[in-house]
C-alpha cells in the first residue's frame, strides 16, 4: 500500500503527479497534480488500477474536499505532434501549473520527468508507493473516464463508455464497422493500420 514517507522526507508543500491514457487508440492524455493534507488522508488511497470504479469515484469525490488538485491534459493532435510521452510531459506540467499553490517538491510518476517550476522526483511504480501520487492517479483516471464517457455520447458504437478508448474486442470491430473519429490516434499502429486497408 502507498504511504506517505516520500512526502515526509521531501519538506515543504508536495505535490503527486500521475497520468492516464497513454495507451488508449482514442482520447486525450489526462494528468493530475494532487497536495495533499498529511492532516486529511482519504482512508484507502491506492493506485486506481487496483480500485473499482465506484471507489475511484468515491475517493475522487473526497479528494476534491480535503486536497489541492490541478488536472492538465494533452490532445490527440498533440499525441500525434509530437508522440505520446511528450504530450504526456506536457499534461504533467499543465497539471502542476493549475495547482492553487506551487509546490516545493514534485513525486512523478515512473522514470521521465516534466521540466517543472520545482525539485523533481520520479518514482517508479510511484502510484502504489506514494499517496500523493495514488491521488493524482485517481484524479487523471476519473477525470479521463469522464472524458471518454462524455465522446462516447457523441460517437456511439465504440464502447468507451466502458472501454475508455483502449484497444479492446468492441472497439476494433466497430473500427471496422464505423471507420476512425477524430479522437482516435492515426498515427498509433492498430489504427494506422486501419486507415491502411
Amino acid at each position: 500500500m502507498p504511504d506517505f514517507a516520500l512526502e515526509e522526507t521531501s519538506g515543504g508543500p508536495v505535490a503527486g503527479i500521475d497520468e492516464a491514457g497513454r495507451g488508449p487508440w482514442a482520447g486525450p492524455v489526462v494528468a493530475a497534480a494532487v497536495i495533499l493534507d498529511p492532516l486529511s488522508l482519504p482512508a484507502g488511497l491506492d493506485d486506481s488500477k487496483t480500485l473499482t470504479a465506484a471507489r475511484r469515484g468515491d475517493l475522487y469525490r473526497r479528494l476534491l474536499g480535503c486536497a489541492e488538485i490541478g488536472v492538465g491534459a494533452a490532445s490527440v493532435r498533440e499525441i500525434e505532434e509530437l508522440n505520446v510521452l511528450q504530450a504526456t510531459l506536457a499534461a504533467m506540467a499543465r497539471a502542476l501549473a493549475a495547482l492553487p499553490r506551487r509546490p516545493t517538491t514534485a513525486l512523478v510518476d515512473g522514470n521521465r520527468a516534466p521540466d517543472l517550476p520545482c525539485r523533481v522526483e520520479t518514482v517508479v511504480r510511484g502510484d502504489s508507493r506514494s499517496l500523493s501520487i495514488a491521488a493524482a492517479s485517481i484524479v487523471a483516471k476519473v477525470t479521463r473516464d469522464g472524458i471518454m464517457a462524455r465522446l462516447a455520447a457523441r460517437y456511439p458504437g465504440f464502447g468507451w463508455e466502458r472501454n475508455a478508448g483502449y484497444g479492446t474486442a468492441e472497439h476494433r470491430r466497430a473500427l471496422a464497422r464505423l471507420g476512425t473519429t477524430p479522437h482516435h490516434r492515426r498515427r498509433f499502429a492498430p489504427i494506422r493500420a486501419i486507415l491502411e486497408c
